[in-house]
């Protein structure tokens, strides 16, 4: 399915328990997190003139620079918002720049839940989920087994605003699920899978631009050195409803 100008993510249902309750939630401010991820060039600007909803959004920008060698994130950062055998929603709306490149393609990450390892001599920080770019289509994974030998597990789905939800079950013994629906529509279903690293310690909640394939390709494909995406109604809960953009 094809991106056109933007996309809306509603991410990671993990359980559907009986009781409602909004954990977190952010209306597209620079204010209310536990930390901002700006590296080199990017920025975190709170802006007016792009909005999902309410007066303000999270507008992330990054800049590719031919002789820079590190990473490229624009994020905010949400600490402790899930470990192994947690259930909850996380949810954000997102919009890309209207003359957004698409082709060839190489990967942007949007999303993504991150912990660290450093302590492990296996890897420094670790992200298990992710949601990112590559091309026109939208990309999501869940990372197994143990820090020391992980195993990643991809699903290629997709995506103005659109709206996608995740359900999920953060399980190593076989028995988590995860799901993806894209405006309403489940298009993504799987079941009896692990779904995270075995390990007990709390992953971040990251929202945000990382231009990952300029590090990782060690170079810019195509001709779009300044990459923008835009960020609203940020949350997590214990129901679909307390996580998703369009229903708070």
């Amino acid at each position: 399915m094809l991106f056109q100008t933007a996309i809306t993510s509603a991410l990671l249902a993990l359980s559907l328990p009986v009781h409602s309750t909004q954990t977190f939630s952010n209306t597209g401010t620079t204010s209310g997190w536990d930390s901002t991820n700006q590296e080199h060039k990017g920025t975190v600007q709170q802006v007016t003139n792009v909005v999902y909803k309410g007066p303000t959004a999270l507008k992330m920008t990054q800049i590719y620079d031919s002789s820079y060698t590190g990473r490229y994130h624009s994020e905010v950062v949400k600490n402790n918002v899930y470990k192994r055998g947690d259930t909850g929603f996380y949810g954000f709306a997102f919009r890309l720049q209207t003359d957004w490149q698409f082709s060839p393609a190489q990967t942007y990450n949007i999303a993504q839940f991150i912990a660290d390892f450093s302590d492990t001599g296996c890897d420094d920080y670790m992200p298990s989920s992710m949601v990112w770019l590559s091309g026109n289509q939208l990309y999501t994974r869940v990372k197994q087994g143990t820090i020391c030998a992980q195993k990643t597990v991809t699903f290629p789905e997709t995506a103005t605003w659109h709206r996608v939800e995740i359900q999920a079950s953060w399980k190593t013994d076989g028995t988590g699920f995860y799901k993806l629906w894209f405006d309403g529509t489940k298009i993504l279903e799987h079941y009896n899978i692990d779904t995270t690293i075995e390990d007990d310690r709390e992953f971040q909640f990251r929202v945000g631009l990382y231009a990952n394939g300029w590090h990782d390709d060690k170079g810019m494909k195509g001709t779009q050195g300044t990459r923008q995406v835009w960020y609203d109604q940020i949350a997590t809960g214990t129901t679909f409803a307390d996580a998703d953009p369009a229903q708070w």
